[in-house]
């Protein structure tokens, strides 16, 4: 862990209480399972009471009363200002909503209860929808599916910054199996988004978005408006990683959400993350996580193929 979690869970019109309290509850757990770590700062954020300092992720639960959010809340504002820092956006349940409203889904794989999919496909058509699966992360935004899939979202969020063994102790410690929930590999791609380096946070955002196409370190520092004699030098500063090594984690890190959850061959997601060069994809896969394409999707696959 490089930093202190720093979470915001909102308190909106309509929350379920049991997934806001819930989730208080299990991060206070992880200093008593573990003296020697230090608890996530975890606050609750209110309409009336918005947290200005930059959160590590913000948290949307799940409603019990239909609620579906309001793109003229200043809630969605403050999410999507929120997000534009280098906040992690993350939902439970109906909380997928006000991600939709606050315009961070387009393109993304996203989860939500099976039972708001047709609600949720006419208000967002340019989400990609997967609501199969009970929990979806997509780097820098995390669903989660049914009214109970706070846990999933704690735990998952435990992992990524704790690691995979306190995982185990909240896991036994509440009674619940981990086993089949998505917290199959708590050393994913997660680069630093809260080092206060706007223009590299730009940089950062454009390869999210561009991933796929062919970037170079002169696109970036043209996207950031940095020169070029000192781009790599704050890049390198700001996500401790160079921007070559940076697309090729992203790229990887989108390739096994893809083995995961879908069923399309390898060279077709070499293809749709970026690489032209089917073996040279394999090698970068191999390189970052130690296992070949077709053995990563047998070791991690959910759920039966489509």
């Amino acid at each position: 862990m490089l930093n202190l979690p720093n979470i915001a869970i909102a308190d909106y019109p309509g929350v379920q209480k049991a997934s806001l309290y819930g989730l208080v509850d299990l991060f206070a757990l992880i200093p008593r399972l573990d003296p020697t770590i230090t608890a996530p700062h975890v606050q609750i954020a209110m309409p009336e009471a918005l947290p200005t300092t930059l959160a590590t992720a913000v948290i949307f639960p799940a409603s019990l009363d239909g609620s579906r959010g309001n793109p003229a809340h200043p809630m969605t504002d403050w999410l999507r200002q929120q997000h534009a820092q280098g906040a992690i956006a993350c939902s439970v349940c109906a909380g997928a909503f006000w991600l939709g409203h606050a315009g961070l889904l387009a393109g993304r794989p996203v989860t939500t209860h099976w039972a708001l999919e047709q609600d949720f496909r006419a208000r967002f058509p340019d989400a990609d929808l997967q609501a199969e699966h009970i929990l979806i992360d997509d780097h820098d935004v995390i669903t989660a599916g049914g009214l109970m899939a706070w846990v999933d979202l704690g735990l998952h969020l435990t992992g990524l910054w704790y690691g995979g063994e306190m995982v185990s102790q909240l896991a036994r410690h509440l009674l619940v199996d981990p086993a089949g929930r998505e917290q199959r590999n708590y050393s994913s791609f997660r680069p630093l988004r809260d080092h206060g380096d706007a223009a590299i946070l730009i940089a950062q955002r454009y390869i999210d978005q561009q991933f796929q196409d062919i970037l170079t370190v002169s696109d970036l520092a043209a996207q950031a408006g940095v020169p070029l004699r000192s781009f790599n030098r704050r890049f390198q500063k700001a996500t401790r990683h160079s921007p070559a090594a940076y697309l090729q984690a992203l790229r990887v890190e989108k390739a096994r959400g893809a083995l995961e959850r879908g069923n399309k061959s390898v060279a077709q997601i070499a293809w749709a993350v970026g690489y032209r060069d089917i073996p040279a994809f394999g090698r970068a896969f191999r390189s970052v996580t130690g296992l070949t394409p077709g053995a990563y999707r047998a070791r991690f696959r959910t759920g039966s193929p489509l």
